[in-house]
């Protein structure tokens, strides 16, 4: 019998922002790797697909929320062109240059160098090994209009 009750959160795990960006890589395994270790995901969930595919990832953000991807599936249900994707990731500003520093050891394309925008904080906009861009940055957003 479960006597934990809806409001004892010391055993669940930390909740998800509610939105997954959600997307395809011709080789996931690849993405994977290059968002943990150049960008600072972390590997939540892997479930493999055949041979060397992965049928579904999820890939938590540090600071909050994830993504999940999985290999192309150009006649699936839910296909996504991979190389499409757009995101913005909120850093602590302590961490942008070490991250920066790691995207460019790595040999990643720095599509937008590192800036302070109009709108505040510094960023950088990163694509991944499938042509995604990733811009990560200190610009927390505005307050959110509703409340969960």
């Amino acid at each position: 019998m479960d006597t934990t009750s809806s409001s004892d959160t010391s055993h669940s795990p930390a909740p998800h922002i509610g939105v997954f960006p959600a997307f395809q890589a011709h080789d996931a395994r690849a993405e994977i790797r290059f968002l943990c270790d150049v960008l600072g995901f972390v590997e939540t969930l892997v479930i493999p697909g055949e041979g060397d595919t992965v049928a579904h990832a999820q890939l938590d953000w540090p600071g909050g929320g994830a993504v999940m991807l999985g290999t192309h599936q150009p006649d699936g249900e839910y296909r996504r062109e991979p190389g499409t994707l757009g995101a913005y990731l909120v850093i602590e500003d302590a961490e942008l240059d070490a991250l920066v520093e790691r995207a460019q050891r790595s040999g990643a394309e720095i599509v937008q160098p590192l800036r302070a925008p109009e709108h505040g904080g510094r960023d950088v906009t990163i694509a991944s090994p499938e042509g995604n861009l990733w811009s990560i940055g200190t610009y927390p957003g505005e307050p959110a209009a509703i409340t969960p």
